[in-house]
């Protein structure tokens, strides 16, 4: 069932259009050029950040996902709201189906991403490569946890998909993905801002699976591109965010029983 959902899902997509599939290849692709001309060329973003094009679309690929994940999941019980009442099924492989869903995309944008790395000659030694897992690991354990929970809520509060919209937009601003995180580090000590502000800021989950996607693809990087034991603060952001996705599970279970009823 769950992997009828998620062809359904895709297929949905692209219903009807001449070009099909070749639209998640295009569309990261649009984004990407779109933001290494504005940000990189015309704003200058670009000085100072060797393999600029890799070091951006690192970034915009794994917060790409988490976007994807969330948003999916939040409008996913609405969406199936005839089913919801028409058979009983477990309620959570609606957002398990964006999930899916979401990850085909990143999937693919990972291949656009690496065929980049491998023609501006940007990718590191094959064992800094190996920070995909831990990064990919970390935003997924996020992605489901904040999309179980807004999903069950969204069905009760109609709101919570716009507001979603809005926190994403404002969360990618606050990623160092189209900036460097030295750049934040070095404003916040010019301000004066207490160590705790740049500590809070860096052990942000998504910051932190930035940093470790933009490692595996981006070996122009050095260690001073990176805060210090980037892997065990991987690890806790890891472990709280599972204890995160325990507790939006058992919301959600809480919540299920009255779904049909608000739909």
């Amino acid at each position: 069932m769950l992997a009828l959902l998620v062809r359904r899902d895709l297929q949905a997509r692209y219903r009807d259009s001449v070009l099909g599939f070749l639209w998640t290849l295009i569309r990261p692709l649009v984004q990407f050029l779109m933001y290494y001309l504005v940000l990189g060329q015309f704003l200058r973003a670009a000085e100072g950040i060797p393999q600029f094009a890799v070091f951006l679309f690192a970034g915009l690929t794994i917060y790409s996902f988490f976007a994807e994940m969330v948003q999916g999941s939040t409008s996913s019980i609405l969406s199936n709201a005839g089913l919801v009442k028409k058979i009983y099924l477990p309620r959570e492989i609606f957002p398990l189906a964006s999930v899916g869903a979401a990850g085909f995309m990143f999937l693919v944008q990972v291949l656009v991403l690496l065929g980049g790395a491998i023609v501006f000659q940007a990718l590191p030694a094959p064992v800094e490569m190996l920070w995909v897992l831990p990064s990919v690991l970390l935003i997924l354990i996020y992605g489901l946890a904040f999309g179980i929970l807004l999903s069950a809520l969204n069905v009760y509060l109609r709101d919570v998909q716009y507001v979603t919209d809005v926190v994403l937009m404002l969360a990618m601003w606050l990623s160092p993905i189209v900036y460097a995180w030295t750049m934040v580090a070095d404003t916040f000590a010019k301000l004066g801002l207490p160590s705790w502000a740049l500590e809070a800021y860096t052990n942000n989950p998504i910051t932190l699976a930035v940093l470790g996607f933009r490692k595996a693809f981006w070996g122009a990087g050095t260690a001073a591109d990176y805060p210090d034991d980037l892997l065990l603060r991987t690890a806790v952001a890891g472990v709280i965010g599972l204890v995160l996705l325990f507790i939006s599970h058992r919301v959600f279970t809480r919540l299920q029983g009255n779904f049909a009823q608000e739909m």
